[in-house]
């Protein structure tokens, strides 16, 4: 029983790290543009 609960408590984190990541990337790229669309 235990064990399980490691596994699920592994494998959200896992998730929620590539949540985060993904959440990144999204501001990233609305920075360039809007760092593209005020220097044009």
């Amino acid at each position: 029983m235990r064990w399980l609960f490691l596994i699920f408590c592994f494998s959200f984190m896992v998730a929620s790290c590539e949540t985060i990541k993904g959440v990144g990337r999204d501001i990233e790229n609305a920075g360039e543009a809007i760092d593209d669309a005020v220097s044009n």
